[in-house]
Formats: structure tokens, C-alpha cells, sequence
């Protein structure tokens, strides 16, 4: 039985990183967010692009994925880097057929804060703004979030609105995940965590 594994998927600032670890703690899972491992296992990403480029940056991330798929033992939630789904085509011949795996996996779940394309975009750069170690400017960080939102929105994945706290969310995800993981077969245990999970949900406030 192949131990499940679960994508949060997302652009910079739809709270990806403070939901994956929540979702991954409710499942008892393990949870590695891509960023922290290229940190970890590579350095910083702003420094690495500085000096090998975008494009190297995409395809060692790509690599990254692999290495934490091949080692796929237990079951895992996996929070992508917010460009992840974005990459051009020439970051590798394997990454066409990973992104549109990726796409298609049943427990690939997309986070935004709105569903409605400007209001989206104004939530995103508000929240990117508020990193300063991001450096970023808003016309900076609107462009480069109007160039990714279409791909985010078209992606045929469940798709979740991050406006709840970070609990209420992963809770939501959890009951998602443990209903489909159950009709795959993946976790032939946890038919009544739906329902465990709903009722967790509507207790808090």
C-alpha cells in the first residue's frame, strides 16, 4: 500500500506554511514544507537565486521533490513552494509530467484567500507586504502575482479559501483529506475521521 501524500498548493502569502504543519499535526502525518528543506538542505533561496539564477533555483526544487517523494515511507503533507506550479517547461524534462501528476493527485489542495481574481490579488500583496524580509514593493509583488493567479485558478485541484484561521482550515482540509484518502485506499482506518473532524470544526469559534 503506497503511503498517501498530500500537496498545498498556493501562491506567496495564502497561508500555506502555517496551515500544512496544522493539517499534517490532525492527521498525524508528517509535514515538510519545500522551502525549509531547500533551506536546509541547499541555503537561502534569495541567495542561491542571486547567484545561480531562477531557473537553477526551479530545477534544484524540482530535484528537492524528488528526493522527498523517493523516500515516501509514511504518509506526508508536502506545502510546495508558491512558484512551484509555475515553473517554465525548461526547468527539466521531468517536470511537465510531475506538474500535471501533481494536478491530476486527488489530495493536491489549492489555497486562496479569495476566489474572485482582484480581490485576491489587493489580500496577497497586503500579506506579501507585511514580510519584510521579503524586501518587496507592492508594484513588484502585484505583477508577479497577476502573472501567477491565472495558473493557480485553472489548476484542476480542490481548491480551499484561506480566509479561515489557520485551525478552522486544517480542519477543514483534514476531513477533505481523510474522506479521499479512504475512498482510495490509502488510509483504511480512518472512515470516521470526517465526521471527527467536522465535529472539532464547529467547536471552534
Amino acid at each position: 500500500m503506497t503511503a498517501p501524500i498530500v500537496h498545498i498548493i498556493g501562491p506567496g502569502g495564502a497561508g500555506k506554511s502555517r496551515v500544512g504543519p496544522r493539517l499534517a499535526k490532525n492527521l498525524g502525518w508528517t509535514c515538510i514544507d519545500l522551502d525549509e528543506y531547500f533551506l536546509a538542505t541547499v541555503g537561502r533561496i534569495a541567495t542561491f537565486i542571486e547567484s545561480q539564477g531562477y531557473t537553477a533555483y526551479a530545477k534544484r526544487n524540482v530535484r528537492n521533490y524528488f528526493e522527498i517523494a523517493s523516500g515516501l515511507g509514511k504518509p506526508l503533507v508536502v506545502v510546495l513552494s508558491s512558484g512551484f506550479m509555475t515553473y517554465p517547461v525548461n526547468v527539466g524534462t521531468q517536470y511537465p509530467a510531475l506538474r500535471d501528476e501533481v494536478e491530476r493527485h486527488p489530495l493536491s489542495l489549492v489555497l486562496l484567500p479569495s476566489f474572485n481574481f482582484e480581490e485576491c490579488v489587493r489580500i496577497i500583496v497586503d500579506r506579501q507586504l507585511q514580510r519584510p524580509y521579503l524586501a518587496a514593493d507592492r508594484k513588484t509583488e502585484e505583477a508577479r502575482i497577476r502573472n501567477r493567479l491565472p495558473i493557480f485558478m485553472a489548476l484542476r485541484c480542490k481548491r480551499f479559501l484561506s480566509v479561515e484561521s489557520p485551525a478552522r482550515l486544517a480542519l477543514q482540509l483534514e476531513a477533505f483529506v481523510t474522506a479521499n484518502s479512504a475512498l482510495n485506499g490509502d488510509v483504511p482506518s480512518a472512515g470516521a475521521a470526517p465526521a471527527a473532524a467536522g465535529r472539532r470544526l464547529a467547536s471552534i469559534r
